[in-house]
């Protein structure tokens, strides 16, 4: 059967991107061998079951449809990188949080280390794709990596960054609005192109699938989400004008987002944006203008970055300030705390800073999350906010994970949304009202619920943007 195969494919790299990317070309391309690799045996053994490392609407099915027919997992990565020949790199570059650059630039050492080991290994030439969301130059990077192999392979590299919104992964994948492929403007990168082209044309129309130089296709991926993060804090921006003046933030986004040239996306107030893209990306693209002294433009870019942490901070501070200045020994219920549905990835969530900012001010905080691990909580925790229980006395105690939304309420004081999960919408609000301390407090950070209704139960509302009853009354 594998002489059979019309190609084969390794990809370095098991986790949100390499996954499903590579699950879904297995479903759309039965004669295509497909190989997922990675040094974490425990990440790989995973993929093996039906309890996957990542949750993603549909991608169960799509694994379990694919696996062992022409989708596989392992840790042999010099077997697999040997017989591909496409391999793509999909590893995580983190924001370098140390050394020039520090807080801004992206870390490409997960890339560069699979680029020497593709080079250390192989013994053909091949086709290497750049799947990481990486700084523009970084394809230059992984060439010259690869070309100081002392065999005299020649390798083509490609970039083909990933557009995928964590929830929706596998539609986007199914149906994605463009593909992207930049590579090098000669007969050979051309040719290198027109291969992963035909990947894609599997199930993608021709039209959609759009070839760049290689800086063009890297510095896309950038923009495109600098652009979306860009609308989350314009719109949060004008959340907090709300409040002050008694507009409705959700009637202004429904005016402005009618608009053709506007549309509605990317329109509703929240929190703020998390995950893994924005904020590194956004990062990546100020150091980048600084690097080459556009410090205007760095300036304008940072600013998304203030606003969105200005977003934060002033729910926290709502949350403080509408309970009687204090929390202190207080019992907050947290619902939600994946930065959105239909996702458990912690990355960058807003709730985390929320959660930070409750326990320094001592209260006792019982989150509720379906999809989210406690393990994964205190990891993304002590990477991005410093704080472990070594550090933070008693942060252990102070955080409990509920085994349920009602057990995270009862007996709370106040009960927060901060993921826009569907099955908040359908609890008995009724009953968590009555098993919570009085004056019970909703502090809605998604604009979820029915907030008259739940004024009507004996709910103190507070949201996002929407005007105050008691300030507004003469409205």
């Amino acid at each position: 059967m594998s002489d059979d195969w019309e190609l084969k494919i390794c990809c370095m790299g098991a986790g949100y991107v390499g996954g499903p990317t590579m699950a879904v070309i297995a479903k759309r391309c039965p004669k295509i061998r497909v190989c997922v690799v990675d040094i974490s045996q425990k990440q790989i053994d995973a993929w093996k079951t039906d309890d996957l490392p990542i949750y993603e609407p549909g991608l169960l099915e799509v694994v379990q449809e694919c696996r062992g027919r022409n989708l596989f997992f392992s840790t042999d990565i010099a077997a697999e990188i040997e017989a591909a020949d496409i391999i793509f790199i999909s590893v995580n570059t983190p924001t370098k949080t140390q050394g020039i650059g520090a807080g801004r630039a992206a870390n490409i050492k997960n890339c560069e280390l699979c680029a020497r080991t593709i080079a250390d290994v192989a013994t053909t030439g091949k086709i290497v794709v750049e799947k990481s969301t990486v700084p523009v130059r970084t394809a230059q990077a992984i060439a010259r990596v690869l070309q100081s192999n002392e065999k005299g392979l020649k390798f083509q590299v490609l970039s083909n960054p990933e557009f995928l919104a964590e929830g929706t992964a596998i539609a986007d994948l199914m149906k994605p609005d463009r593909v992207l492929i930049g590579g090098q403007q000669s007969e050979e990168g051309l040719a290198a192109a027109a291969k992963l082209v035909s990947v894609y044309a599997h199930w993608v129309p021709r039209e959609q699938i759009i070839t760049t130089n290689l800086w063009s296709s890297e510095l896309s991926k950038l923009v495109a989400n600098a652009f979306l993060a860009q609308r989350v804090s314009s719109i949060n921006s004008i959340s907090a004008l709300c409040e002050a003046t008694g507009a409705d933030v959700l009637e202004i986004s429904r005016a402005v987002g009618m608009d053709d040239r506007i549309g509605k996306r990317f329109l509703q107030p929240s929190i703020g944006f998390g995950g893994s893209c924005f904020q590194k990306d956004i990062l990546n693209l100020v150091y980048l203008c600084e690097t080459y002294g556009l410090n205007e433009c760095a300036a304008y870019w940072n600013q998304v970055i203030l606003m969105n942490d200005f977003q934060k901070k002033r729910f926290s501070e709502k949350i403080v300030a509408s309970m009687f200045n204090t929390v202190t020994g207080k019992k907050i219920a947290m619902l939600g705390y994946a930065f959105k549905k239909d996702t458990g990835d912690v990355r960058e969530t807003p709730s985390m800073f929320v959660l930070r900012d409750l326990v320094h001010e001592q209260a006792h905080v019982h989150v509720y999350d379906p999809q989210v691990k406690r393990e994964d909580m205190w990891i993304e925790m002590d990477y991005t906010c410093g704080m472990n229980k070594d550090n933070t006395p008693r942060l252990e105690e102070s955080v409990v994970t509920a085994p349920d939304a009602y057990a995270a309420c009862e007996k709370a004081h106040a009960l927060l949304i901060l993921t826009e999960w569907d099955e908040f919408k359908t609890y008995d609000y009724k009953k968590i009202y009555e098993s919570m301390m009085k004056p019970a407090f909703v502090f809605d950070g998604r604009n979820l619920l029915d907030h008259d209704a739940l004024r009507a139960i004996g709910f103190e509302v507070h949201a996002l943007g929407k005007p105050d009853p008691l300030k507004f009354s003469d409205l």
